[in-house]
Order: structure tokens, then C-alpha cells, then sequence
């Protein structure tokens, strides 16, 4: 056919509406996705009001800005990232990650406990993700099959949802706390029996400390009790594979950095660890580096057997070749960098210590305020965020943007970013959601 030809035929492409479109170019699979946030569509307000010349509050992003509004950067880190060799910026890195990040990432991600966890029988490895959304990825493409469920708790990060949806899996919760104590403890193990009865293996992503999006983190007697849930369903059910995945991606702001690693070493030491068991931890860079737009993460695992552990590496390498290909190597380099230069570790220890402070104040006078007012928050101890549970969020937020203050409404409630809040602004922030909240009742 003659190009003239075909374009008398494609004439009345022009006309095709966006539904004829996706019908004839996407699978069924692929046309119900949608890439928008609701995150950054309040962002965009918020930015909209700022320009504007309204006197706003940011309660919207997800990164920890300083009291100027520009984006909290460790300075140590930033320097020694751009000390590095030729080499570590331009070249692969080995698929699994630099050997020695491997080994840093995990004193990292478990503190001391890991050298009482390995004395005790427990194997470690670490693979090298794309930031702690890597190591989920990992998880959830290799540890359940297409169509099972994952186990959430029932206020989680949206795109848990996002990354299940793309790996083929739904999603299960249990609730964020129980009634007189922080664990549900009947309905954690009612969601691991039931489980169990419908799948061959069970996964589930714990965000904690300072969970996205309340701020609440677990003591460590509620992070014994969990993972002794866990080793209980394993032990009854010796044919389940079952996986407690710990998202540790804001424990660098927590008061218990290590906690994790503190109740994983105690459990070796008086338990036995079910061999059905795996245990996982996923580490982030991007808020205990700053170092978000870079991509370093990685997939902690933990179990009895060092063969099964040196499997599980090679199954995740599998997933990691075939989706990012290889990881960044210049965030590896840094980080391993910092953590074996006494002076360099000492800085950047300090002005991640600067920043948990600052938080810190944020919290306790936003957390002071909406006490004095009455508003109903639920238990925020850490981290980035602080979260006001309300059936209908959507007119509460509008009736706080009216008044200046941006924050999300998600479902079940409102998520606000103290990490983004001005210090000096954190009590008008919380004086102004209580006039909305009110507004609501």
C-alpha cells in the first residue's frame, strides 16, 4: 500500500475518541490504571495558594523539609556523594549490590541485634534494591502467588495497593491497633488462620516504626508479641510458607532506630525459629540518607537455613534483572563511604540527630495543640506524619485549605505531613484542622 493510500485510510483516525482509543490499544489489564496522586494534586494547591500570596501551610509531601520550606539535605551525605571516584558514578554495579553495602545495609537496617541474631543460628543476606519500594516489589512478585493476598494493616502507604495491583495480588488487613492495647491480637491471628486456609503461602508488609501514615510505632513488647503471632501460625501450619516483611523505611527518625533488631535477637536467642518462617526487612536511603531521588534500597532476609537465604537471593536477582535490570551503584558507594569513615559517620549521625529533633518539636506541638482542642488523632510517636480519622475527609480538608493549612484526605481520614510543616507553624497547623474538624461534626 502506498503512503497516500494509508493516509486516506487514517483520515478518520482524528476523530477516534479517548474510550475508542483504550479499547483498541490496551489490554483490559492495563487500561483501568492511573497514574495520578492524590498527594501531589493537594501539593499542587497548596503550591497554587502559595503563589497566590496566601499565607499556607504544606502538610502534603512526603519528604522532610526545614523550617525555610526547602528540602532537608544531609550535608555530609551530599559531599560524600560527590567525592566519589569516576568509577563508582558511571559503572555497573554487581546485580546483588556491592559486597560491601551488602554487609552495611544490614548492621544498618538491624543495629547490634544482627550480631546476636547471626550467633544464634540466624542467616542474613542483602540484595540491593531501588529504594525500599524495590525491596516490596521483590517480595510480593516471589513470596505469594498471582491472585493471593497480602496482609495489611488496615491504614497503610497507598501504593502498597499499586504494587499488589501490579504483581497480581489483592490485599487482606487487619486492624491498625486493638482496642485496649496496640495489637489485635485475635484478628491478626484470625487473618493469618484464614489465610492460610485459601493459600500456600502468606506475606505480610508491616510498616513500623513510625508508620505512614499515623506516626504510631510499636513497643517492643507489641513487636515481640507480632512476631510470636507469626511464629505460632508458621508452627501450627508446617506446610504454609509464611513471611512477616518489617517496612523500615522511617526508622532513622524513631526513637527506637534498632528496635527491629532488638526483638529479632532476643526471639533467636529464646525461640526456635519455625523453618517455615522468613523474615524481612526492607531499608530505605531516601529519608535516613536523603538521599530520595537516588533509588538505594535493599531486601533484608533472615532465616535458619544459609542455603534457603542463598536461594532466596538468587530468586530475587531473577526479579530485579528482569524489571530494573541492576541498581544504582554511586548511593552504595556513599553510604558504604560514610559508615566506614569514623569523622564522616560522626557527621552525618549529627545532623541526622539535627533532623529527628526538629521533628520531633513539630510533633509535640502539634500533638499538644489538637489535645488542648479535642481533636480525636490517632496515636503519632514518630516519623513523618500524624493522621485524623473521619468517615468523609474531602470537606475537611477543603475547610482547613480555606484557612491555609494543606493536608491529604485519604481514606478513612486525613494524613498530615509534619514533616513539612514549618516548626513555628505547627500550632496554628494544628489550631487550624481543629476549626475544620469541628466544622465537620
Amino acid at each position: 500500500m502506498k503512503p497516500e493510500e494509508i493516509a486516506a485510510l487514517s483520515d478518520d483516525d482524528k476523530s477516534w475518541s479517548l474510550e475508542e482509543l483504550e479499547a483498541t490499544m490496551l489490554p483490559g489489564h492495563a487500561s483501568t490504571k492511573a497514574g495520578r496522586d492524590v498527594i501531589f494534586s493537594w501539593l499542587a494547591r497548596y503550591q497554587e495558594a502559595k503563589a497566590s500570596g496566601q499565607n499556607a501551610i504544606n502538610g502534603t509531601v512526603g519528604s522532610l523539609l526545614e523550617d525555610s520550606g526547602e528540602l532537608a539535605v544531609n550535608p555530609v551525605v551530599s559531599t560524600t556523594l560527590r567525592e566519589q571516584a569516576d568509577l563508582e558514578m558511571s559503572a555497573y554495579a554487581p546485580l546483588p549490590g556491592l559486597p560491601h553495602f551488602r554487609t552495611m545495609v544490614q548492621e544498618l537496617a538491624m543495629g547490634d541485634g544482627l550480631s546476636v541474631i547471626q550467633h544464634h543460628g540466624i542467616h542474613t543476606d542483602a540484595i540491593i534494591t531501588p529504594g525500599g519500594t524495590g525491596a516490596l516489589y521483590m517480595s510480593a512478585r516471589n513470596l505469594l502467588k498471582p491472585g493471593d493476598a497480602i496482609l495489611l494493616r488496615e491504614l497503610h502507604w497507598g501504593p502498597y495497593n499499586t504494587i499488589a495491583k501490579e504483581c497480581g495480588i489483592t490485599t487482606a488487613t487487619w486492624p491498625l491497633h486493638g482496642e485496649e492495647s496496640q495489637v489485635d491480637e485475635e484478628a491478626l491471628t484470625s487473618m493469618l488462620s484464614q489465610l492460610m486456609k485459601d493459600q500456600d503461602n502468606v506475606l505480610s508488609w508491616l510498616n513500623d516504626p513510625a508508620h505512614n501514615p499515623t506516626g504510631m510505632s510499636l513497643t517492643s513488647e507489641s513487636r515481640a508479641r507480632v512476631l510470636e503471632i507469626f511464629a505460632e501460625a508458621a508452627t501450627l501450619n508446617p506446610d504454609k510458607g509464611v513471611t512477616l516483611f518489617i517496612d523500615g523505611a522511617y526508622a532513622a527518625y524513631s526513637k527506637e532506630h534498632h528496635g527491629w533488631g532488638d526483638t529479632l535477637s532476643e526471639f533467636a536467642k529464646e525461640c526456635i525459629w519455625p523453618g517455615n518462617m522468613l523474615v524481612c526487612f526492607g531499608f530505605s536511603a531516601s529519608k535516613s540518607h536523603t538521599l530520595y531521588g537516588q533509588r538505594c534500597g535493599a531486601l533484608v532476609m533472615l532465616h535458619p537455613n544459609g542455603a534457603f537465604v542463598d536461594k532466596l537471593v538468587e530468586v530475587m536477582l531473577h526479579t530485579g534483572r528482569g524489571t530494573w535490570s541492576g541498581a544504582a551503584r554511586l548511593p552504595q558507594a556513599t553510604l558504604h563511604s560514610i559508615h566506614s569513615d569514623v569523622d564522616k559517620y560522626v557527621g552525618w549521625l549529627r545532623e541526622r540527630d539535627r533532623l529527628q529533633q526538629m521533628l520531633n518539636k513539630r510533633r509535640k506541638l502539634f500533638n499538644a495543640r489538637c489535645e488542648k482542642e479535642g481533636v480525636p488523632l490517632l496515636p503519632s510517636h514518630d516519623g513523618y506524619f500524624a493522621f485524623l480519622p473521619h468517615d468523609t475527609p474531602e470537606p475537611v480538608a477543603q475547610a482547613a485549605a480555606s484557612r491555609g493549612l494543606y493536608v491529604v484526605p485519604l481514606k478513612g481520614g486525613i494524613r498530615i505531613g509534619l514533616c513539612s510543616i514549618p516548626t513555628y507553624n505547627a500550632e496554628r497547623a494544628a489550631g487550624i484542622l481543629a476549626d475544620a474538624w469541628r466544622m465537620s461534626a
